[in-house]
């Protein structure tokens, strides 16, 4: 039976409020890193990591996640020094210059404190804060939202014979649970954002399996934020390599909006801002 997606609080993101109980926002992404699975070294440079944020923000990004740190399957850890190297300058310039609101996709405590300390508006953590606890204990102190993403064990392993007895149940218990320690650690209630972690520990039919059954995320009361975009599910869909998977990318993208997605993240901004504002606008005319 079919769940009726619930509206969720909206995120205070620095000095503006994000109207996630009332829209879908789409999230530009900004990988700082030479090896992401879709444009790994396309702007490990500094300038060129600046030049595409900016050019994403004028194409209609709500705010911009930078990631110094792939989490590709089979990525490995990246050194702190690296990861800080990588991804302050850009946050700065951005958070400086870019009109929207930048985030740090980060599983580093340290990372994320030295990040909002740049203009950091808020933490994106696939972890969920058990790569580093220490985490959630910054984000309470710098008052600013926190992703939370399911996944199973780390990136290097995370694809190693993934299984589930019911994917969707396990995710939102997970969810809930992390929810509840971000909680403990300070983090406000309405500070809070999940995340099922398509792709993150997952097969095919998971992926599938949490998509079609998105709307009972939201009943978890916070924004659910969906990253489908080019991954690896659509290409074994499409037969498709990474850098032509938009369409495939805007269908799911489509079904998470109209199921109470309230934050996408995406690599193709300008064609995926006009795919969700169609979504929405056939959703308001079903409503009358």
């Amino acid at each position: 039976m079919s769940v009726a997606p619930l509206a969720p609080h909206d995120l205070r993101v620095g000095d503006r409020v994000l109207p996630t109980g009332q829209r879908c926002l789409v999230m530009g992404v900004v990988n700082v890193t030479p090896d992401s699975f879709s444009d790994g070294g396309r702007f490990l440079d500094p300038a060129a990591a600046v030049a595409h944020g900016l050019a994403l923000a004028a194409e209609g990004a709500d705010l911009l996640d930078v990631g110094g740190e792939s989490t590709r399957p089979g990525a490995v850890d990246v050194p702190e020094a690296v990861e800080l190297e990588r991804v302050l300058p850009v946050i700065e310039e951005l958070a400086a210059t870019a009109g929207v609101p930048v985030s740090v996709d980060t599983r580093k405590a340290s990372v994320a404190a030295a990040a909002v300390a740049a203009g950091a508006a808020m933490v994106n953590d696939v972890s969920a804060g058990r790569h580093d606890p220490d985490l959630l204990g910054v984000v309470a102190e710098a008052k600013v939202p926190l992703v939370l993403v399911h996944m199973l064990g780390t990136p290097a392993t995370m694809q190693d014979d993934p299984r589930y007895d019911d994917v969707v149940a396990e995710v939102e218990a997970f969810l809930a649970e992390r929810c509840l320690a971000a909680e403990f650690a300070g983090v406000d209630h309405e500070a809070l954002v999940v995340d099922p972690g398509i792709g993150f520990g997952k097969r095919d039919r998971d992926n599938f399996a949490l998509l079609d059954d998105l709307a009972r995320l939201t009943r978890l009361g916070h924004p659910v934020l969906v990253g489908t975009s080019r991954k690896a599910f659509i290409g074994r869909a499409l037969d498709s390599p990474a850098d032509e998977r938009v369409e495939g990318t805007a269908a799911t993208v489509v079904w998470a909006v109209e199921r109470g997605a309230r934050i996408v993240r995406v690599h193709d901004v300008g064609p995926l801002v006009k795919a969700v504002r169609m979504t929405e606008a056939m959703l308001r005319w079903g409503a009358t």
